[in-house]
């Protein structure tokens, strides 16, 4: 599998990333945690040097702890983010990375992100002067570098760039739907000429680009998946692609694409083609949702997520019936109870107005 330096840290980790936000998990909700050991190893042995957790991944750090031991933690470079949106005074940064490392049973972090920028989290990393905290970490041995993940537009990611000159490298969302949302391929080349390193997340845009319609499939020059993988591993400025795989057959599969993957694999057409096939799937959804489930801070239990995904599952086939049906197993969690408090509002990364859409999903379902 081919590695790129990373930006001017001096590592060099693999093109494909394990993002451990969406592990498999069990009847009971929890992770299956011998599943994730197994597999996240197996990635390993086969060229993945790329982990990617967070402290609000429910379990997630703790699980991939336990993946680490008997030698794993050497042969990664690893990395976890920082919820600033839950500070509340500056020691919450010293606590909350104290509790990492020993969920993590590690010394030190290689890759130490503030997770989720946009400008009501900004405030935050001000607020609480965190980036003197993770100056003081990086100081002490217990992060190596320094970065942050985004969610917000292209003007406000210069903002966040311009506000620290140390920056090691970023996260940002990318795909062949969203070359022009949020930071977008501007940003990624905006980034990449101040010398950060660059991670993308939601490759696949939450799934919905692993099954696309006949009509998007029909416009790519071969699978789907490997498709949206190859258009962003083809440009030399992006250095690993995260993917949230949470079954063996994905992680087979997506070891398999990054074998034969190399920046420079696409001609400008095929380029082209994709971005068009991105713009006609884009016109094909309306919720912008990719199933981070960060919504599921609501007081009312309603399937925020699973809503968005019926419906714009129901706009890409057609099938209202199906769609209707589903709904209907969602017993008292439904869009109606609504009580517009916003909660989820603030937790959505893709800044959806949840209250109306569910307004709208609650007119069209009953």
């Amino acid at each position: 599998m081919e590695t790129r330096h990373f930006g001017k840290t001096g590592l060099t980790p693999s093109i494909l990333g394990f993002g451990m936000m969406r592990l498999k998990r069990k009847a009971d909700g929890t992770i299956d945690e011998q599943w994730a050991i197994d597999t996240l190893r197996y990635a390993i042995d086969h060229g993945l040097t790329y982990v990617d957790t967070a402290y609000v991944y429910e379990g997630s750090e703790r699980v991939t702890g336990l993946c680490l031991q008997d030698g794993y933690r050497e042969k990664v470079t690893l990395a976890t983010k920082l919820p600033v949106v839950n500070m509340t005074c500056p020691q919450d940064f010293d606590r909350m990375l104290d509790e990492q490392l020993e969920r993590l049973q590690t010394d030190h972090i290689d890759l130490y992100l503030l997770h989720a920028m946009n400008r009501a989290r900004w405030e935050n990393v001000e607020k609480y002067n965190v980036l003197e905290s993770a100056e003081r970490a990086k100081a002490q041995g217990k992060i190596k570098h320094i970065g942050f993940s985004f969610h917000d537009n292209l003007d406000f990611f210069r903002t966040v760039l311009d506000a620290y000159d140390k920056w090691d490298f970023c996260q940002i969302q990318l795909n062949y739907m969203d070359v022009n949302y949020q930071a977008g391929i501007e940003g990624l080349k905006e980034a990449h000429r101040r010398g950060l390193a660059v991670v993308i997340m939601e490759p696949l845009r939450g799934g919905k680009l692993a099954a696309v319609p006949e009509k998007v499939a029909a416009m790519l020059p071969g699978n789907p998946v490997e498709c949206a993988l190859d258009f962003l591993w083809d440009m030399p400025e992006v250095n690993v692609v995260l993917s949230g795989m949470g079954e063996t057959s994905q992680v087979e599969q997506n070891l398999a694409f990054a074998a034969r993957a190399h920046a420079g694999m696409l001609t400008e057409q095929q380029r082209e083609t994709m971005i068009k096939a991105g713009n006609v799937m884009r016109s094909c959804i309306s919720i912008p949702c990719t199933g981070c489930n960060y919504c599921n801070v609501c007081p009312k239990n309603i399937a925020i997520s699973e809503i968005f995904a019926l419906q714009n599952l129901r706009q890409l086939n057609g099938d209202a019936r199906a769609a209707r049906a589903t709904y209907a197993t969602l017993g008292d969690r439904i869009a109606s109870r609504c009580i517009s408090c916003n909660t989820c509002t603030q937790s959505c990364p893709q800044n959806i107005d949840i209250p109306t859409e569910l307004q709208k999903l609650a007119k069209i379902y009953g």
